[in-house]
């Protein structure tokens, strides 16, 4: 959440984000009115207290007419002090719901517009020409079901559209990525960690999951759990309620869990093949950091990420997403997208996002600088979402026989193999 001392401070900040994030603007004023009804409240009841205490003095020492009127305004007083202090509860309760309705403050440099308003800030390597090569790409899910990799009609039957099998050098892609992706966090320090797939709600809403993107989550009703669409959620939550040294500072993890998502809204988009499911596996970085130096930190977060596509030799363009686009929690992400042959565009494969304080102040994770306790930043960054990434694989290293090459940085963890070769039927 935001820091409410800006909001008192700077409320056309404050809606300007709003404003430019396409979201609601008159709840700057509803919760600027709230607050101002909690503060006068509480000062009210402040006063009646400290009233009623040197009232309680007196009542002992006075007696006849004199004890009889103390003992009213006593007894008005303890009314006025239950008015006052239910109030300020009110109150209170009303601003903190209004504060999570408001996004983190957009970062001054982020576009303005939604969707498709982005800036393309890189663009490294050069798409394939497959027609100089003599042949018509196949899209990815031709190459599975040829390979022996991906099998999307049997995930149907079992469990519903968007859901899938990876089957043989299918289910091998998907476990060497996770161990070169894990292989090349851990080189760079991140911490790895398994994390559970099931919160509590003050987890999702703290990230910042059940607010514009609650649609998207699955919840369990007979246990009060949420599946999680990211392992950012328990990471970003795994120090909640805690302090941390500024000299234990930056933490870094490299978090790996399935992820789920009801992609609600997309009906109709992406449905073949394995682009956009239900569930699928991600690898995610995830830093706490002081806040003068998170813009530092997503700067290193997007280069481990362009470090990993580079290093799947996959060509992609690195993007500055728009205001519209950016999610309640992130002041400013950069999403690489890599080329998919057969689609003739860019697709996000990758996301980073520097959140700022936002997620700490809901979650109460907090440093310990010197004698200063203060909020601390989040930042998170996509190493390796499995399905798009195999699709990007296939689509891009494909030959003409049907067989895909293997990007060295795999091989080792595929024994070694240098080509996926499709399977006698």
């Amino acid at each position: 959440m935001i820091d409410l001392r800006l909001l008192r401070e700077d409320p056309d900040r404050v809606r300007a984000s709003q404003r430019a994030r396409g979201e609601d603007v008159d709840v700057v004023d509803a919760l600027l009115s709230a607050d101002e009804r909690r503060r006068s409240s509480s000062v009210r009841f402040d006063e009646l207290r400290s009233e009623q205490k040197s009232l309680g003095k007196l009542i002992p020492k006075a007696s006849g007419d004199e004890k009889a009127e103390l003992l009213k305004r006593a007894g008005e007083l303890s009314a006025a002090v239950k008015a006052a202090d239910a109030e300020q509860d009110e109150a209170a309760a009303e601003a903190q719901q209004l504060l999570l309705r408001i996004g983190n403050i957009v970062h001054p440099d982020v576009p303005r517009g939604g969707e498709d308003d982005f800036v393309v800030l890189e663009t490294v390597g050069t798409p394939r020409d497959f027609a100089a090569e003599g042949f018509e790409p196949k899209d990815h899910l031709e190459l599975g079901q040829a390979l022996g990799a991906i099998d999307v009609e049997r995930g149907a039957k079992v469990s519903g559209s968007r859901f899938y099998y990876l089957t043989g050098v299918g289910a091998l892609l998907e476990l060497a990525l996770v161990n070169a992706a894990i292989a090349q966090a851990t080189a760079a320090g991140f911490t790895p960690v398994l994390t559970p797939a099931l919160v509590k709600p003050r987890a999702m809403e703290g990230t910042g999951f059940l607010g514009q993107a609650a649609q998207d989550v699955y919840r369990l009703d007979n246990d009060d759990l949420y599946l999680v669409g990211t392992s950012e959620v328990p990471l970003a939550a795994y120090h909640m309620d805690e302090i941390i040294d500024a000299d234990q500072l930056p933490l870094r993890y490299a978090g790996f869990s399935p992820c789920f998502r009801r992609e609600a809204g997309t009906y109709g988009k992406d449905t073949r093949g394995i682009f956009r499911v239900h569930q699928f596996d991600k690898v995610e970085m995830f830093s706490y950091i002081a806040p003068e130096d998170s813009e530092a930190e997503h700067a290193r977060l997007l280069e481990w990420e362009k470090q990993w596509l580079t290093a799947l030799e996959l060509p992609y363009q690195v993007i500055d997403v728009a205001t519209g686009d950016l999610g309640s929690s992130a002041s400013r992400k950069f999403d690489c997208e890599a080329w998919i042959p057969t689609q003739g565009k860019y697709r996000e494969l990758t996301s980073t996002s520097n959140c700022n304080e936002f997620q700490s102040r809901r979650l109460s994770v907090r440093m310990r600088d010197g004698k200063n306790v203060r909020p601390l930043a989040t930042l998170n960054g996509t190493l390796c979402a499995v399905p798009r990434t195999i699709v990007a694989i296939l689509e891009n290293h494909q030959q003409a026989d049907g067989s895909v090459r293997v990007p060295e940085v795999l091989r080792p963890y595929l024994g070694g193999r240098e080509l996926l070769e499709p399977v006698a039927k």
